[in-house]
């Protein structure tokens, strides 16, 4: 059936001067073990990028998807060569006994005792991760910097960013909420895929919460108190989501993307490593 007047056989390949809608996220960063009563923080949601690029018909573009980073560790980059800019990939929590917080596409959350700063996210990426002075520190958003300040309980972990590139509005790239420590209550998790904090109940202090996947969400902190120690959440792993006219052909790809139609537009979303030619 035609589709705004076109049909099929007049259809061409997306042109070089035409532009290409995509959104592009890395992996968060993975939650802060608690070292026992040094609480762990959120991990920073993995870099967000919205915007649009011109392609080339043809051409093989290769997409690689950053895995969220495990509790303790960094998340990873994604990349498409169509847009030649990897997000950067989210950073970890920290827990205040000395292990360097990361930095990234969001900043990971810290409890403010050695080191005494948050992680930096990347300009255009992200956001900070929050400080606090007793529960562990909320990982940096896509929307929002991380929550800090004080008080024992987790901190929340920053908001993430809200597009309708897939169809509908959601929101992806939350930051990890923080642990709580001894008997205070755990930071939640951003908005768009953050993990929940550990909660930090007496003896039996609590895990962090995962990112969600395909969201870079950062993984939550560890609660911790005096006799236990929790490990942290994994970030979420990220995607890419790459939107046109269906006034255009079909473009030819590898991996196994979700392809929909939708609103006037082709939708195609990566969520493992694939190709694509307009």
């Amino acid at each position: 059936m035609p589709i705004l007047g076109i049909t099929a056989s007049s259809k061409v390949n997306v042109v070089s001067a035409s532009s290409v809608s995509f959104l592009q996220i890395a992996g968060g960063g993975g939650g802060a073990q608690s070292q026992t009563s040094n609480v762990g923080s959120g991990g920073g949601a993995g870099g967000y990028i919205s915007t649009t690029a011109s392609v080339t018909p043809g051409t093989n573009y290769t997409i690689t998807i950053g895995a969220g980073g495990a509790g303790n560790n960094n998340g990873n980059n994604t990349s498409s060569t169509f847009y030649g800019t990897a997000s950067v990939a989210g950073g970890k929590g920290g827990n205040g006994s000395g292990v360097a917080v990361g930095n990234g596409g969001s900043g990971g959350g810290q409890k403010g005792t050695s080191p005494t700063v948050a992680g930096t996210g990347t300009s255009g990426q992200g956001n900070n991760g929050g400080l606090s002075n007793s529960g562990g520190g909320g990982g940096g958003g896509a929307g929002a910097v991380g929550t800090g300040g004080s008080g024992s309980n987790g901190k929340a972990g920053g908001a993430g960013l809200s597009s309708s590139i897939s169809g509908s509005a959601v929101f992806r790239g939350g930051g990890g909420g923080g642990g709580g420590e001894n008997n205070n209550s755990a930071g939640a998790g951003g908005n768009g895929g953050g993990g929940n904090g550990g909660p930090g109940f007496d003896e039996c202090a609590g895990p962090g919460g995962a990112g969600t996947a395909n969201t870079g969400g950062g993984g939550g902190g560890g609660g911790g108190n005096a006799n236990n120690s929790r490990c942290g959440g994994a970030g979420g792993s990220g995607i890419i989501i790459i939107s046109y006219s269906n006034t255009f052909l079909d473009a030819t790809v590898t991996g196994s993307p979700t392809f929909t139609d939708s609103g006037g537009n082709k939708i195609y979303q990566f969520t493992g490593n694939g190709s694509i030619t307009f």
